[in-house]
């Protein structure tokens, strides 16, 4: 019997609410198996947009890949191609410029070589971070070198024309106006012969005369900042760290005065001063004296340092090592003597000539030392340890002043000629066979000096200053933050503040500055030798103990360092226990028999 079929049988059975809310949802990424509904959307609008691509689905891992991984071959690393713009264009020079070894390594400061033994891990690490900071200076500065635009120039002869024959007025005709202003004479033949001294800057001149005239000015704009008679004989005059201050050594004491000429000190510990030299990292002011002692004055406290008895007659030839700041003395017994103001005793004497020493000079990379006797000979020694002549030069007149510029000229004032020797580079000491430049004066040559970055020598003598035009001579291009010519007021004052924070204590001065930096591994064995004896054992042999962790609070850091120092001091007895049972014991002296006890037995041993 059929049955009549029931309304709305032919339409499908509609599925279950909760089975259509298990079904997973497709993902806008998943590939479509089915066509897509009406009215059904395969993601976010926005998501749509930002990727159409399909995303590929993980492959399922079998049961043996739980098991068993397989190793995979590391990637090989790809070199960065050329990196290209968005238009598609290459970049030409992709990467930093390259640099060249020689010109970094000429900037580098640090000696690998050098290990130090039995370092440990932090102080390795703190080392490695300083090799790599200290390369990365290296290489700016060999990259900023471009910067560097002056480059330092020797005056040429033609073929066969020798150099010394060049006059002073020739060179001026040559170079252009303003180089030809730095050339000048100062006719001040009334209160001469004069003692000049150039600032650090190079930019201002201090000038004093035997009779008491004491000047200051800006050379180069002819500017003048003081001008005062002592009425005293000046017999030298020093800049101190700044164009600000000035030393004066009169008659009787010494004097600072300003640079508006007003005296601000008078040192009457410093006596009979003849030479001054001032040390401008160490804020010291060296005066040699004709009783025959060596004073250190530190003009930032104002204070004495150290006052040294050289036992050697007058003083009246000194100079300063630029590379350690080391005193060299000259005296009349021949010999050359190296000072400092941590010790009492010389650190080096030289046998230099067979006469008494008359002017010494050092150059500015500390390697050689120029000296002139009353034997008539120029004579230029190797300070790296062996102080040996390197070349002998006997003058037809002994050099009375001798001064070396910043690129290693040597110049000699011989009466009233001033001969000036060059040499290879910087570094390299000067050839005395040839001069290459000679000049004659209008009076004897009284003292000597270099202008720091200009090709400048100022000489004064006695008929007043003369400033000669040496090509090649200063460095060309200077350190605007270390000494700056063209600095203002504000910008001196705060140079001074940086350069009183980082001032050099005198007690560091020595002959190798670099051994500061360097382990003294005798002494330090020597100290744990003796460390040994006085404790009875070697406290570094046995590894330090280290407590167990414990719980409910015990492992607090106080509770392990009680626990650290009790067992130390556990080890430490049983040690001066040990100690004491091997030393023989002391026989008691026998007590008379019938004696009486006295209450000094107490303090018999």
């Amino acid at each position: 019997m059929e049955t009549v079929p029931k309304p709305g049988s032919n339409v499908p059975p509609k599925k279950d609410r909760l089975q259509a809310k298990k079904k997973k949802p497709r993902r806008y990424w998943e590939q479509e198996t089915t066509g897509t509904a009406a009215g059904a959307s395969p993601g976010p609008p926005h998501k749509r947009k930002r990727s159409r691509e399909l995303r590929p689905q993980k492959p399922k891992r079998n049961d043996t890949s739980k098991k068993f991984r397989i190793s995979k071959k590391p990637r090989e690393l790809k070199s960065p191609g050329p990196q290209r713009t968005f238009s598609g264009a290459q970049d030409p020079f992709a990467g930093p410029a390259p640099v060249s070894v020689e010109v970094v390594r000429k900037y580098c400061r640090i000696d690998k070589s050098k290990e130090l033994p039995h370092a440990k891990t932090k102080t390795r690490s703190r080392l490695a971070v300083a090799e790599a900071q200290e390369e990365e200076t290296s290489v700016r500065a060999a990259r900023s070198e471009l910067l560097l635009a002056e480059e330092p120039g020797f005056l040429e002869g033609e073929d066969g024309e020798d150099t010394a024959k060049i006059r002073q007025a020739d060179i001026v005709e040559a170079v252009d106006i303003a180089s030809a202003a730095k050339h000048f004479d100062l006719n001040l033949r009334q209160f001469g012969p004069y003692r000049l001294n150039y600032s650090r800057t190079g930019r201002h001149l201090a000038f004093g005369g035997r009779r008491g005239h004491v000047a200051a000015l800006d050379w180069v704009t002819k500017k003048l900042m003081c001008e005062i008679n002592v009425m005293e004989a000046v017999r030298d005059i020093r800049f101190l760290h700044s164009e600000a201050l000035l030393a004066v050594a009169q008659n009787r004491w010494l004097h600072i005065y300003d640079n508006q000429g007003i005296e601000l000190h008078c040192v009457r510990r410093c006596d009979r001063v003849t030479r001054l030299e001032f040390l401008p990292f160490h804020f010291l002011l060296a005066t040699a004296s004709e009783t025959g002692f060596l004073t250190y004055l530190d003009v930032s406290v104002g204070k004495i340092v150290a006052a040294l008895n050289a036992r050697a007659g007058r003083l009246s030839v000194m100079t300063q090592n630029p590379y350690n700041a080391v005193i060299h003395l000259g005296h009349s017994n021949g010999t050359v003597s190296l000072w400092s103001p941590a010790m009492k005793e010389p650190l080096v004497k030289i046998l230099c000539h067979r006469g008494g020493v008359r002017a010494v000079a050092v150059d500015s990379t500390g390697m050689h030392m120029a000296t002139s006797g009353l034997d008539h000979q120029l004579k230029l020694f190797d300070l790296r340890g062996t102080f040996q002549p390197l070349s002998t030069r006997t003058l037809p007149q002994g050099a009375g002043h001798l001064a070396f510029s910043q690129r290693g000229l040597l110049a000699a004032g011989m009466g009233d000629v001033v001969n000036i020797w060059a040499g290879q580079g910087k570094a390299s000491p000067p050839s005395l066979e040839q001069p290459y430049l000679t000049h004659r004066l209008s009076g004897h040559v009284h003292g000597l000096q270099f202008c720091p970055y200009e090709d400048v020598l100022g000489v004064g003598h006695s008929g007043g200053i003369t400033s000669m035009l040496v090509p090649g001579a200063a460095e060309p291009n200077f350190d605007g933050l270390e000494s700056n010519p063209y600095r203002s007021r504000k910008q001196r004052q705060e140079w001074e503040v940086k350069a009183l924070l980082e001032k050099v204590p005198a007690e560091l001065i020595c002959l190798d500055p670099r051994a500061l930096a360097e382990v003294d591994v005798i002494s330090l064995e020597q100290a744990k030798k003796e460390r040994a004896e006085r404790l009875g054992y070697d406290p570094d042999t046995r590894a330090p103990f280290q407590p167990k962790p414990k719980q409910k609070g015990r492992s607090s850091t106080a509770s392990l360092v009680k626990r650290k120092r009790k067992v130390m001091d556990q080890e430490h007895r049983d040690k001066v226990r040990q100690s004491l049972e091997q030393q023989p014991q002391k026989q008691e002296k026998a007590k008379p028999t019938g004696a009486r006890p006295s209450a000094l037995d107490r303090f018999v041993r």
